[in-house]
């Protein structure tokens, strides 16, 4: 009692020299008491306020990266730390973030040192407002080689975190470049990837790794003195796969995607105003460069000859392109020129069905710097379809599938993929589509080579000419074939389908085996 006696005398005192003393003296004697306490305290305190300065405009961008650092390392231990977490969830992402509540501390590692951060609100005296901060507590013996590391760790770490966690978009440009917002979009959620593309591994991994490297390669581009970008040329027949690669590339790197439809640009002067509204990581599509606004000729009509005859043509009588419209030079600066540098860590895609008829200054390295030919599946390719489309790993089938990609039967994923779909229900069914496809194939009947000598064998029902397969077995061609005395080459055209009969029998031999 004696000691609770004299503890409320003290405070007694206490209360009195306050209301006694001047506030001059009693600030000089608070700040004499936090100057001992942090003399003896074995630990030094960094604050971070949430805006800069006194009057509380300016936001301090480290509060930001704070609070999203300590998103990211949401694990159990670390939330284990701290006694209540402020959690929430926008209506445009499936994940659950959590922030540090009102007063709490949560405690992080960093080069085998413990360090904790605490989250102050205060309400600011005769206001509805609130002063928000972060105070970082760590050994104070160790401030200087742990607090630049440290934070330059918080930043980085909040900056992938951000990257990955934000809501992605797809952009098309509106026609109105020249205003402050050129681009309209929608959320992106194009489900493909690289586990799910089909692609020859070996393809798969350079495309990712090189990927991999740009993204990292921020230090390296400044160091030589490039612009922080790059450029991909995808090039293959229709069906190849060049929108979902595209797709896979920006879910992989976790970039925005604008689609630049340069039928809607109007000149030169716009097509470099939408450049400067892009943001960083983002990827850059122009797809079917080859046939758009007369860069280069019409793919299926005229060869790229007749376009630069008729360009000499033009210079020697005298006369200028067009200056209201997108003109080569225009995209060549955009793609590779000053008005490029404007923004960082960006790729841009050419999409072509044919790359002969893309101009040779489009396709340089320093503007496509990648060059990805895509084309008809391989077996690793089938293999992965398969996968993603029945959730098979194996079949009999597989190895009459491979004896047709040799002998030329096979298909763009989007074929093979289409008979999968229709399918699949029924992976029996869906494979030996597959193979009689292929075999159509072989014989030149699925693209139009041949189409008069059998046209009841030919199932078209209103699909598109990519789509069209045959049905029946390689001795009804044979016979109605024989029946209808042939289309030339009658040697070559028996060899593939005695080669054919003899795949057929394998597959009919297998589909026993199975049965047993």
């Amino acid at each position: 009692m004696e000691i609770l006696s004299q503890m409320w005398s003290f405070l007694g005192l206490l209360t009195v020299l306050q209301n006694v003393l001047p506030t001059q003296l009693l600030s000089l004697l608070h700040s004499f008491y936090e100057s001992l306490q942090d003399f003896f305290s074995p630990y030094s305190y960094f604050e971070v306020p949430e805006f800069n300065g006194y009057c509380g405009v300016d936001v301090n961008d480290l509060y930001r990266q704070v609070n999203l650092y300590l998103n990211s390392v949401n694990n159990p231990s670390t939330a284990a730390t701290c006694r209540r977490l402020t959690l929430s969830r926008s209506k445009s992402s499936n994940r659950i973030s959590f922030t540090v509540a009102p007063n709490q501390t949560v405690h992080d590692s960093f080069s085998n040192h413990t360090l904790s951060w605490t989250h102050h609100v205060d309400t600011v005296q005769d206001s509805l407002e609130e002063k928000r901060s972060f105070t970082l507590k760590l050994p104070k013996r160790h401030r200087h080689t742990l607090l630049s590391p440290y934070l330059d760790h918080v930043t980085s770490r909040a900056e992938e975190f951000e990257r990955v966690s934000r809501e992605r978009r797809l952009f098309t440009n509106n026609g109105h470049g020249s205003y402050e917002s050129g681009w309209v979009s929608v959320p992106f959620r194009h489900p493909s990837t690289f586990e799910t593309l089909a692609l020859e591994p070996d393809l798969k991994k350079q495309i990712t790794e090189d990927l991999t490297a740009f993204a990292n390669g921020k230090e390296f581009y400044h160091r030589v003195g490039r612009a922080w970008k790059r450029g991909y040329l995808l090039h293959g027949p229709p069906g190849s796969g060049k929108s979902s690669l595209i797709a896979a590339m920006a879910n992989y790197l976790c970039y925005d995607v604008y689609d630049l439809e340069l039928t809607k640009v109007s000149d030169n002067s716009e097509l470099r105003a939408l450049l400067i509204q892009t943001t960083n990581r983002s990827i850059i599509v122009i797809e079917d460069i080859d046939c758009t606004v007369d860069l280069t000729v019409d793919r299926t009509t005229k060869p790229r000859t007749t376009v630069m005859r008729k360009r000499k043509e033009m210079v020697a009588r005298g006369e200028q392109e067009e200056s209201g419209r997108v003109t080569l030079s225009g995209l060549l600066n955009f793609t590779d020129g000053l008005w490029s540098c404007c923004g960082e860590e960006r790729i841009i895609v050419f999409t072509t069905n044919y790359r002969d008829n893309v101009d040779p200054a489009l396709v340089r390295c320093g503007r496509m710097d990648v060059h990805v030919s895509l084309g008809t599946c391989g077996m690793h390719a089938f293999k992965a379809l398969v996968k993603n489309y029945l959730g098979l790993d194996s079949h009999p089938v597989f190895e009459v599938v491979e004896s047709c990609l040799r002998s030329g039967g096979a298909l763009t994923p989007a074929q093979v993929g289409e008979v999968l779909l229709r399918n699949r229900g029924d992976a029996d069914l869906a494979l030996r589509d597959v193979v009689t496809a292929m075999q159509a194939k072989i014989l030149g009947l699925g693209h139009g080579e041949g189409m008069e000598c059998d046209d009841a064998a030919v199932v078209t029902a209103g699909r598109s000419p990519e789509s069209v397969l045959m049905v029946g077995s390689p001795e009804s061609w044979m016979k109605k074939r024989k029946e209808s005395g042939g289309c030339g080459g009658g040697s070559t055209w028996e060899k593939k389908v005695k080669f054919l009969v003899r795949l057929r029998s394998l597959t009919k031999s297998d589909s026993g085996r199975r049965g047993v």
